[in-house]
């Protein structure tokens, strides 16, 4: 596909990819502090991580020339692929930290359940778009969706992996609202939830999830054992103050008393070390991020190109909220990394790919 290359620079959001570079920086500086540390392979995770964001520029880009809705069509291949790729992790998934999450692909360790959450907002956008629901979806209108949803769901909390699945039912629930839900069915679902939770509580979590929330209400009763993340991570923060103990130098991360501080806990790393102006500055960069993906539904062209938008920010705006919320200590501590800041090629390809379509939906919202 040829591209004009003034069109291209007249049509792209560069304002869009300007923030999105920021938060790149931003996490490549973290990342290179949290590593530093690591003799092993500190320089590896580090070189890693720039060949994970040079890879994903490039489908930026080029997702943002291509018609997106393209997706339209193949949206129930990628599903199914990416449903087979879950239920493969069943058979031949390695498992690290104890969690059967990831398929071993030789040069790179795949986590379909990353990749799962963009291919369930292709396909939620692709069915709610087929028409406008007038006073809201009805509950046979929202089967169909709930069914897509709910594959991949109990795939993931299989794995174990509940924090992530609980992802899809955010984002999927995100979506669904944007079109409209009838409001007695918000309100019946709503009873609903809170009557089943002490069910799910008894025969749904598993030991180590009852833990998890135990331990977030109550962290200090074992501060060595299920407690230590969760303690860890909040002096980190804590102790970061108004600016921070300066590049490299904060002691949590430095001297390793901080868990997966390159992943889970870049947050915790931020804060140390550069305060609460550098974690207001990162958390103000998401807000730009999504005041412009909210910006760029509202001038869609279609339905499709406004829902999957709105799809891939609830994505983004979850992961986000969750990973912040555990490291301050308001939530429970679970696998959650933060978008475009963490280690990780599954969760940054799977951004930018997201990132690239919203280009994509901006780069045609003019017929000409």
């Amino acid at each position: 596909m040829r591209v004009n290359e003034r069109t291209f620079f007249k049509r792209v959001d560069l304002n869009f990819a300007l923030v999105i570079a920021v938060l790149n920086f931003v996490g490549l500086v973290n990342l290179y502090s949290a590593s530093s540390n690591d003799a092993s392979g500190a320089s590896m995770i580090f070189f890693k991580q720039i060949g994970w964001l040079t890879a994903g520029w490039f489908i930026y880009f080029v997702l943002t020339v291509i018609d997106y809705k393209v997706f339209t069509r193949i949206a129930w291949f990628l599903y199914g692929l990416n449903l087979a790729a879950l239920a493969a992790v069943e058979f031949v998934g390695k498992t690290y930290y104890g969690a059967q999450r990831w398929l071993d692909l030789g040069f790179f360790r795949y986590q379909p359940s990353e990749t799962m959450k963009l291919c369930l907002i292709l396909i939620l956008a692709k069915i709610l778009s087929r028409k406008a629901y007038e006073g809201g979806m009805g509950f046979k209108d929202l089967v169909f969706p709930l069914i897509i949803t709910g594959v991949p769901f109990l795939l993931t909390v299989k794995q174990p992996d509940l924090g992530t699945a609980l992802l899809f039912v955010a984002i999927a629930g995100s979506m669904m609202l944007f079109v409209g839900v009838k409001r007695r069915i918000i309100v019946t679902a709503a009873i609903i939830g809170l009557i089943t939770v002490p069910v799910a509580w008894q025969f749904g979590l598993k030991e180590y999830q009852k833990r998890r929330v135990r331990t977030f209400l109550t962290p200090g009763k074992d501060p060595r054992g299920a407690g230590y993340n969760s303690i860890q991570s909040k002096i980190a923060v804590g102790s970061g103050k108004v600016l921070g103990k300066g590049f490299r130098k904060g002691s949590q991360s430095q001297l390793e008393f901080l868990p997966e501080r390159h992943t889970d806990f870049i947050f915790s790393v931020l804060s140390e070390e550069h305060g609460f102006l550098g974690s207001l500055t990162t958390v103000s960069l998401f807000a730009i991020l999504f005041i412009k993906i909210i910006g760029i539904a509202s001038q869609a062209r279609e339905r499709f190109g406004a829902i999957m938008t709105v799809g891939i920010l609830a994505f983004i705006f979850w992961h986000m909220f969750v990973n912040v919320g555990m490291v301050i200590g308001i939530l429970p501590i679970v696998g959650v990394p933060l978008p475009l800041l963490s280690y990780g090629g599954s969760i940054l390809i799977a951004t930018m790919v997201g990132l690239g379509l919203i280009s994509a939906v901006s780069y045609r919202r003019y017929l000409f």
